[in-house]
């Protein structure tokens, strides 16, 4: 299509299935960021130990584990629905959270946090699956660019609303707030317009052999398979670099760990620009130099915060924002564009858990790495790393002529 070059994010709102989706994306996000602060803070104040409210954010992302398990609910029924449905469960569990008023009531705060990972995997795996099929795929690139940019907008004002809500009323007021957000969401899924037939039911779609078949999918391509491995190594990157932050405000820039805060600003800053730009260069480069450019980018980010210049960090936070999302952004376009739809739910759910599973495991690790390595050695490695990263994704498993994603 000739237009297709002329593409802008107001084509891709002007989509009525899109512009409904990135709404409750918007709403749904605004609610969960706000929430995922607040969860925090609550069990902190009642049974003042870190380590529990720590473990608030593990609540919340251990479902991430068995992904590729609850991905294949997906692939068992059709995806608006099971959509609303979510959203409409987590709007009428959240209420439970008004018991927990002290610390032997915490436990109810943590089994809805599960709950809501449970939930988010699913609809995760749901909305992938479902957006393929929604959306001309000549928009995917676009599309998957704004909701990032919806997903770190959110996370930019949220966190910042659920702390000043929780402080003028309590824990129950960001709760409700949170169920009042889903309950919206789950009103603009329903008006999406989609057509889905009624999925052939498969015994394969659960348990351990749904969790092979996404895998199955992605290792016969290459093509797509290679883009989600470099985003699974670019991801444990990051969390080794995420694990430094605080060595480098600390001991690299001199200054309080509250100047870490407009580090992590600038990131999202970085990525909601990127998000706006994502669609448009897809659409003049491949996916996959789309994606080793951005790891080129955050790797030599990274290693450059091992010096102790203020302007340094600063402009490498932004850099970083920009760089990362990249080729989180491209192996999700290939998988809903290379993905057959009777699979996607399974295939979805399994590149985010290679993907996102080795980040949290990363900021683990690093924290007790840091201990032992200085971040002036550290840094540059794991800039090292994404450089060699950048360039396996350049030459492996690249088709023997490959073209941009559209024309």
């Amino acid at each position: 299509m000739g237009m297709g070059k002329n593409w802008t994010a107001g084509t891709v709102l002007r989509d009525r299935n899109a512009g409904l989706y990135l709404s409750g994306v918007v709403v749904s996000g605004f609610g969960t960021s706000a929430m995922w602060l607040a969860g925090g803070i609550w069990v902190k104040s009642l049974t003042g130990s870190d380590s529990l409210a720590a473990l608030t954010v593990f609540a919340m992302w251990a479902p991430t584990l068995v992904g590729p398990v609850l991905g294949a609910i997906a692939d068992r029924w059709r995806r608006r629905p099971l959509l609303v449905f979510c959203n409409l469960a987590m709007a009428a569990l959240l209420p439970l959270l008004l018991l927990v008023d002290s610390a032997d009531r915490v436990w109810i705060l943590f089994a809805v946090l599960f709950v809501y990972g449970v939930s988010g995997v699913v609809q995760d795996a749901a909305e992938a699956a479902l957006v393929a099929t929604a959306i001309d795929k000549r928009l995917l690139g676009d599309f998957n660019g704004l909701r990032m940019t919806a997903n770190e907008g959110m996370k930019l004002l949220a966190p910042l609303a659920g702390a000043g809500l929780y402080a003028a009323y309590g824990g129950a007021s960001v709760a409700l707030l949170d169920a009042l957000t889903f309950t919206l969401a789950a009103g603009l899924f329903a008006l999406m317009r989609v057509r889905e037939e009624k999925p052939v039911r498969d015994r394969s779609a659960g348990g351990l052999a749904g969790t092979m078949e996404g895998v199955r999918v992605l290792r016969n391509s290459p093509a797509v398979g290679s883009l989600v491995l470099a985003g699974s190594v670019t991801m444990l990157l990051a969390g080794l670099n995420g694990a430094a932050i605080y060595a480098v405000v600390d001991s690299g820039l001199g200054h309080a760990p509250t100047y870490v805060g407009l580090l992590y600003a600038l990131q999202g800053a970085g990525s909601v620009a990127l998000g706006l730009l994502a669609g448009p260069l897809m659409r003049r480069m491949s996916e996959r130099v789309f994606a080793a450019g951005g790891v080129a980018l955050f790797a030599a980010a990274v290693g450059l915060r091992a010096l102790p210049y203020d302007a340094v960090v600063l402009a490498s936070s932004v850099a970083v924002g920009v760089g990362l999302p990249c080729v989180l952004i491209a192996a999700m376009t290939a998988v809903q564009r290379e993905t057959p739809d009777a699979v996607l739910g399974r295939t979805a759910a399994t590149a985010n858990t290679l993907i996102y599973v080795p980040n949290a495991v990363a900021l683990a690790l690093g924290a007790g790495l840091i201990a032992f390595v200085d971040i002036t050695v550290l840094l540059p490695v794991i800039g090292v790393l994404g450089l060699l990263t950048a360039a396996g994704l350049t030459f492996y498993g690249r088709p023997p002529r490959e073209a941009p994603a559209e024309v």
